[in-house]
């Protein structure tokens, strides 16, 4: 029988758990440390809290429950549309228009503003729904 050295049994140290735990450091030092690197501190100019003059491009034309159709928030008629439009095309030919109309309107109205949109060559239309929930 060959009796073991007990001292030689405890020669070598299991590095395995010790390198676990500096990975998972090392990982927490990288991502805490780019958590708080929120980029260059400025100092921001203050705007004036005069309205802007630079009015968004895209048009909006709402027709209400009545009927009535808005251009943005401006009611008008549907020949003051045409030459409205006619207007902000000639500035950008690309005139985005979003339409929103009430769920209760008759479609003819949407088909007007549709076929009207057709007349003028203006391609790019968005229409407004919501979102259906379940």
């Amino acid at each position: 029988m060959q009796v073991q050295d007990e001292s030689k049994a405890f020669d070598d140290i299991n590095v395995t758990p010790m390198l676990d735990l500096a990975y998972v450091l090392l990982i927490i030092f990288i991502i805490m440390t780019t958590a708080t690197v929120q980029g260059i501190t400025v100092n921001l100019p203050k705007a004036s809290t005069a309205p802007s003059l630079a009015k968004p491009k895209t048009k909006a034309i709402t027709i209400t429950q009545d009927g009535t159709i808005y251009l943005d928030t401006f009611p008008v008629s549907l020949p003051d549309l045409e030459s409205l439009l006619t207007q902000y095309k000639a500035v950008n030919p690309e005139l985005p228009v979003v339409i929103k109309a009430d769920a209760a309107i008759q479609y003819q109205r949407v088909v007007e503003v549709l076929d009207l949109m057709g007349r003028l060559e203006i391609r790019q239309i968005g229409l407004v729904t919501q979102k259906l929930v379940k």
